[in-house]
């Protein structure tokens, strides 16, 4: 009402030495009205016509991305490693005064942590301090040598890359029943949290205050509370909204989708949405313009999407609900085995998913409300199935890492100097035991 205002009276002052001209040529033109009526027609007709053009253009932006991803090919791929192993978790460092990511960070079913050149993929460094299983790595956003891992020992380390040695500069410390199985660090990097295994009758989002993980701090950290009413399984994955720090979705075996506002007082309040897969979770993350819908992938390979923004609206906040994806997409007679995880295009402002098969090749597929469909597929890189990838939107590069043990980078256009493929690599994993099968009885009542 205030800009309504504001603008009407930028009008006045704009026209008010010629109202006088204007009142004049109205009332004695004798064409007065038809051109009146003409310039309405016009503005009319141009008001469509940008509107035309500017639906074509986003679905011109929409589909060089789409090309570009369809055109992805290696560009670098990593040195076969003396000890092979599943690469599980996958992170770019983000330098704030540097557009190219420095680092890059694999977590392996071997209970340790790679560290690799971003521009040539060659190995610098490996922690393997690691007494329990991994659940994943990120690095800090401001600072691109602090990494962070999370064990099932129960506690999120803090890792600075630079140095070689095998001790962390900082330790975020749980309680003692705790076994981490997610984590993540808010955007602002003030907070860690972690996702707990149901352990008796007990699963906790637990959070740490990370100020000073970058000051070489040697004593533990311990946590600044829990929430632990939310979910009642296992919390498979946990993620920080993109820009807003105080925003946190998780994601379990129950079935739910939960998005908490952690500024408020206590879980009840911070408990903004409630969403229901019906399936146990095994991706969450954010999309959307301003990061405002929510979406989860499912352990049998289901996907939910959600629109948060339509919480207060009479609108349903369901976008898309898809049972089960390798039903739904037809990938040019390749068949869809498993999806690995998504991420949001900002140029394209288009969801993507990561999916593939057991040989080794990679699906993208594009996310609308109408359905989903296969962008492109990757071919020639993998020979076993990739468990885990990074998009890094500075180059438009996408990085793999799977059960061949082999981390690739893949660029559009690129041509590999080096074509040879590497045979799978049928290694045991520890991490197949961690797979829990679904109980619908833990469906929840929350819509």
């Amino acid at each position: 009402v205030i800009a309504g205002f504001l603008y009407a009276i930028l009008i006045l002052v704009v026209f008010h030495p010629v109202v006088d001209l204007i009142d004049n040529f109205n009332l004695t033109y004798k064409y007065a009205p038809l051109i009146i009526i003409s310039l309405h027609l016009a503005l009319g007709i141009f008001s469509f016509t940008l509107d035309t053009l500017g639906t074509a253009l986003e679905m011109a932006a929409v589909e060089k991305v789409e090309e570009q991803l369809a055109s992805l090919h290696i560009a670098k791929r990593s040195a076969p490693s003396e000890e092979p192993a599943y690469l599980l978790d996958i992170d770019l460092s983000r330098p704030a005064q540097s557009e190219n990511s420095r680092f890059v960070a694999v977590s392996c079913s071997s209970k340790s942590i790679r560290v690799y050149n971003r521009e040539t993929l060659q190995f610098l460094r490996e922690y393997s301090s690691h007494p329990g299983i991994l659940s994943g790595v990120r690095f800090a956003h401001a600072c691109d040598s602090a990494m962070l891992s999370a064990c099932s020992d129960g506690t999120v380390k803090c890792w600075d890359v630079r140095s070689a040695t095998q001790k962390p500069v900082q330790v975020f410390s749980g309680y003692p029943s705790n076994v981490f199985i997610s984590f993540d660090i808010s955007c602002s990097d003030l907070i860690v949290c972690a996702g707990t295994e149901k352990v008796e009758q007990d699963t906790f989002l637990v959070f740490w205050d990370a100020r000073g993980i970058t000051d070489c701090a040697s004593s533990a950290k311990e946590p600044l509370g829990v929430y632990s009413e939310s979910h009642n399984d296992d919390i498979t994955k946990i993620c920080f909204h993109p820009v807003e720090p105080n925003l946190v979705v998780s994601g379990s075996t129950d079935g739910l989708v939960n998005v908490f506002d952690i500024n408020k007082d206590n879980e009840d309040d911070a408990l903004i949405s409630t969403c229901n897969s019906d399936s146990s979770v095994s991706f969450v993350g954010w999309s959307g313009k301003d990061y405002k819908q929510v979406y989860c992938l499912t352990h049998d390979e289901g996907f939910c999407w959600w629109d948060t923004a339509q919480l207060d609206t009479e609108e349903p906040i369901t976008l898309l609900r898809v049972l089960d994806v390798r039903d739904s997409l037809c990938a040019e007679n390749q068949s869809l085995h498993y999806l690995v995880g998504g991420w949001y295009h900002e140029k394209a402002e288009k969801l993507f998913l990561v999916g593939g098969t057991s040989t080794g090749n990679i699906h993208l597929i594009s996310c609308g409300t109408d359905g989903l469909g296969l962008v492109g597929t990757l071919c020639g890189g993998h020979s076993a199935t990739v468990r885990s990838f990074c998009w890094d939107p500075a180059d438009e590069s996408l990085l793999t890492g799977g059960e061949d043990a082999q981390l690739l980078l893949w660029k559009p256009g690129a041509v590999e100097r080096s074509l040879t493929k590497k045979a799978s690599l049928k290694i045991a994993s520890s991490v197949h035991k961690r797979v829990r099968v679904h109980d619908s009885s833990l469906k929840t009542r929350k819509k």
